[in-house]
């Protein structure tokens, strides 16, 4: 029988636990169950929150679940499933804060950067790394989702997005959900189309990355000859 979390020794509960110890001190469950705040009838907040982290393999899944995978569950609802998005990524965003006067002077510094923001990801996203005109990084931008490379690169949308924040500079990333980053054709072509529509507008094309859970590489261009 379900007990809830109201019900238990008060050294028990999850609010409780924080407050007197701290976050580190509980587990991703209790966390999770906090977030949620209430369960459904026959199960605890903290009961659907084991669950949860179950059915998606773990936290690193579960971070990477989207909004309407998780609101399909019963008990979850759209509240909650939303709850659940924005805490992973407003972690995702204090790991990567402050990057006021952090430069993309190389691949290696794109990836440091970008390489979080892919964690758990399922389907192909598309990133662009917006710079000032020292190469510091000025925004993140999701631009696209799906299968980019069955689909054309939205190279106006990608040079609107860096002009709209102020940028003169910008880096191009994507994911293979596959586990190979080996760039493609259709990789090396965005290249190219994107190295040439930089110079027509003004800024400067930095670099193209593929990334694959750790690994990574660099996309060059498309010989035109």
């Amino acid at each position: 029988m379900s007990v809830p979390i109201a019900n238990l020794p008060f050294g028990q509960r999850p609010r409780e636990r924080l407050l007197a110890l701290g976050p580190h001190a509980l587990s991703d469950g209790e966390l999770l169950a906090l977030l949620l705040r209430q369960g459904r009838r026959g199960e605890s907040a903290l009961e659907m929150a084991t669950d949860l982290l179950v059915e998606h393999g773990g936290l690193a899944g579960l971070a990477g679940a989207r909004p309407e995978e998780l609101f399909r569950r019963s008990g979850v609802g759209v509240a909650k499933a939303a709850a659940i998005v924005a805490a992973f990524h407003l972690g995702s965003r204090a790991r990567n804060s402050p990057e006021t006067a952090f430069r993309l002077d190389g691949a290696a510094d794109v990836v440091r950067v970008a390489v979080p923001l892919f964690a758990g990801a399922r389907v192909e996203r598309l990133l662009v790394l917006v710079c000032d005109v020292q190469n510091r990084l000025r925004q993140k931008v999701f631009v696209a989702e799906g299968a980019i490379d069955q689909v054309a690169v939205p190279v106006r949308e990608i040079l609107n997005t860096v002009l709209r924040h102020d940028g003169r500079a910008f880096a191009l990333v994507h994911n293979h959900p596959s586990g190979d980053p080996t760039p493609s054709i259709d990789d090396r072509r965005a290249t190219t189309l994107l190295s040439e529509a930089a110079v027509t507008v003004g800024l400067r094309f930095l670099d193209h990355v593929v990334v694959a859970g750790e690994r990574w590489a660099s996309v060059p261009a498309l010989s035109r000859s």
